[in-house]
């Protein structure tokens, strides 16, 4: 892979602000990415002896990522880096490989980089015609979203599209695939788009942007088991993290800002007792204090720099 790409990472002043990361500490990027945020952290916490952990999926990314975390290990010339790939589901053994006892700061910048939206051989854009394989890691012996396409019953297709896409849809689009694949199967981008804009009325493909946009969405989510991944590395950072240590997550749609909230929210509860017992008997104790309150959003600003940056969103909670 020759292309070179522009990278532009959102929210770094607030991200660095709300984390705080610290020389000589310990930083894990969960989502290395093209490390955009992650040389923001590695730059704090490598003066003074401190550790940088970057993990992605994509070995592309990890390729590409290298020699800019080799350069900046040289310009500061303390501390040490670890480049992973690998799952955030499977923070516990990664981060084992490291040989460290905990974890001062956390940062999960989810979804999909514009890198990868934009290499038409990965299938994940709308946009241009591309094989529908959608895999973080096309290395793994997963389905791809033409396989899924290909095998999944009606009502399954209807759940995906639904439960991961918000899709309104859903059924209807799934009928028309399933009866599409009888004769032809949907193999490229370009087929999927064709068939989502003959299922969907004239009428309703007139607001809400791109009629494909959400049935992407839930095809990549299902193919890579993102959101189960996503609780498992929460939760596997919140056991990591150090008292006083801070996670930071960056979203990208609803049902993943949804899911940050809720985990954030059940480690802030110090209670789970029934409102009409008189007296605590579970005897827990919240784990976290969440520091965002309300999630942060970019500016207008950034936002007309960065169009990809609209609907991200921030939050940030400390380790008790």
């Amino acid at each position: 892979m020759t292309t070179e790409y522009t990278h532009t990472p959102v929210l770094c002043a607030e991200t660095l602000d709300y984390l705080k990361p610290a020389a000589g500490s310990i930083v894990c990027d969960a989502t290395l990415g093209r490390a955009g945020h992650g040389s923001l952290l590695a730059r704090a916490a490598l003066p003074g002896g401190g550790i940088y952990i970057g993990i992605d999926l994509d070995a592309d990314a990890l390729a590409a990522t290298r020699p800019v975390l080799e350069a900046l290990y040289r310009d500061i010339g303390e501390g040490e880096y670890f480049l992973l790939q690998g799952s955030f589901a499977d923070m516990d053994v990664l981060l084992a490989q490291v040989g460290i006892g905990y974890v001062d700061t956390f940062l999960f910048d989810l979804g999909v980089s514009s890198p990868q939206i934009d290499d038409p051989a990965r299938g994940f854009s709308f946009k241009q015609d591309a094989p529908l394989d959608m895999r973080l890691d096309q290395s793994a012996g997963i389905k791809t979203a033409a396989d899924l396409l290909a095998t999944l019953d009606q009502q399954e297709l209807t759940r995906i599209l639904h439960d991961y896409g918000e899709e309104k849809w859903a059924s209807r689009i799934a009928a028309f695939v399933v009866n599409q694949r009888q004769s032809t199967p949907l193999t490229h981008s370009q087929q999927l788009v064709d068939l989502i804009k003959a299922a969907i009325p004239a009428s309703a493909r007139r607001a809400g942007g791109h009629p494909a946009k959400r049935t992407f969405q839930a095809l990549r989510i299902a193919v890579n088991g993102e959101l189960d991944a996503l609780q498992a590395g929460l939760e596997a950072a919140i056991r990591w993290t150090r008292p006083g240590g801070r996670i930071g997550v960056l979203t990208f749609h609803s049902l993943e800002d949804r899911l940050v909230k809720r985990i954030f929210a059940q480690c802030e509860q110090s209670c789970s007792c029934p409102a009409d017992l008189p007296l605590c008997m579970c005897e827990e104790k919240a784990t976290l204090r969440v520091l965002t309150k309300r999630p942060l959003q970019p500016s207008e600003d950034e936002i007309t720099e960065n169009p990809r940056a609209r609907s991200t969103k921030l939050r940030v909670a400390e380790k008790l």
